[in-house]
């Protein structure tokens, strides 16, 4: 259960959705949503009454250089959008 949250995902469209009690976390491919909700509430004590999941797809990504030709891909990932209760509040550098 530890290692369902890799992350929290602090972007200034994200911050905004806080006033709102949303936060965004990078969590591992292989977890539904009844896993991120024990998951989150175990670890920041906290009430969840909703939980939205989407995988990012990872992207192409080309290099040119003297030796030739690069390419590769990022790598794909799963983003929750996590809702709390009402009065509830994720501090993140409490519970690093």
């Amino acid at each position: 259960m530890i290692s369902i949250i890799k992350r929290p995902i602090l972007t200034e469209k994200i911050t905004a959705l806080q006033d709102r009690r949303q936060y965004a976390f990078e969590v591992d491919l292989d977890a539904n949503k009844i896993d991120i909700v024990r998951a989150v509430e175990k670890k920041f004590r906290v009430t969840v009454t909703n939980v939205r999941t989407l995988r990012v797809k990872g992207k192409s990504k080309t290099q040119l250089t003297r030796g030739g030709r690069f390419e590769g891909r990022t790598r794909t990932w799963k983003k929750a959008l996590v809702t709390l209760k009402e009065g509830d509040k994720i501090d993140y550098l409490e519970n690093v």
